[in-house]
């Protein structure tokens, strides 16, 4: 894809975000590859940074093998999380912000040391991280109704929106990540439930993933990251006036409600 074309997808996705109206998939209009988006995607990446916005973080998608057969591919995909995504555990998400906005628990990493890739494997994210806590993840889409490919989403920032952190911290290895199980509670009723083993095996597993694919693009996870690896059950749809609470064994609770 020629560099003006990847420019007008870029700006058509920033101004959907921006003025809340979205626009048609890009992909199949436009034969956008995966790697074509990674550059769209970095292109509102560069905007963001330019306007005063800080990296906080990356986000890991397309982490269950079911979501994978979905889109055809055999690896996840990732984004990347800024300041002002940032919202506190018990806090308010305002939905007019959103557009299709739903809700994915994770267990999300903070790393106290950098990641570079190639070669990180699971025990090395283990010992680089500072601490583990439970999360939230609110997952948009520019793109009208969902109706996403895979290149679509990774253009999109990896339909990525809003992140929620947990305020209890607890040691990566205090417990066995893969065994640790998650409910799910929409306005105090359970609506799912998931285990750690979710995403591919272990939650360590696709921050492996995304400091072995970083080094593809010459960077690295830097100390202070915040890492969501990926989701522990389906996506919930969500509307104002809704609370949601997921509680992990060992770890946790963390909360938000949409207003």
């Amino acid at each position: 894809m020629d560099s003006s074309t990847m420019k007008e997808i870029a700006a058509r996705l920033e101004r959907a975000e921006r003025d809340r109206v979205a626009v048609d998939p890009q992909a199949a209009s436009s034969a956008m590859t995966a790697a074509d988006a990674y550059r769209i995607q970095m292109l509102n990446v560069d905007r963001r940074v330019a306007s005063g916005r800080k990296i906080v973080g990356r986000k890991v998608g397309l982490t269950s093998i079911a979501m994978q057969k979905m889109f055809g591919v055999n690896e996840p995909d990732f984004g990347h999380l800024f300041d002002n995504m940032m919202l506190a555990s018990g806090g308010e998400c305002r939905v007019d912000s959103l557009m299709l906005p739903r809700v994915e628990p994770e267990i999300a990493f903070v790393l106290a040391r950098e990641l570079r890739g190639p070669s990180v494997t699971r025990e090395d994210v283990l010992a680089a991280a500072e601490y583990v806590t439970p999360a939230l993840e609110i997952i948009d889409t520019r793109i009208r109704d969902w109706k996403i490919t895979l290149a679509d989403t990774i253009a999109d920032n990896a339909s990525s929106a809003r992140v929620v952190l947990g305020a209890e911290k607890s040691s990566p290895t205090a417990y066995d990540l893969a065994k640790v199980s998650m409910t799910l509670e929409k306005n105090g009723a359970a609506v799912e439930s998931g285990v750690g083993a979710a995403v591919l095996g272990h939650p360590a597993e696709p921050v492996a993933w995304l400091a072995n694919k970083l080094a593809e693009f010459g960077q690295a996870l830097a100390a202070g990251s915040i890492i969501i690896p990926g989701a522990l059950c389906r996506a919930v749809d969500v509307a104002a006036g809704n609370s949601i609470v997921a509680r992990v064994d060992h770890l946790g609770t963390v909360s938000i409600r949409f207003v």
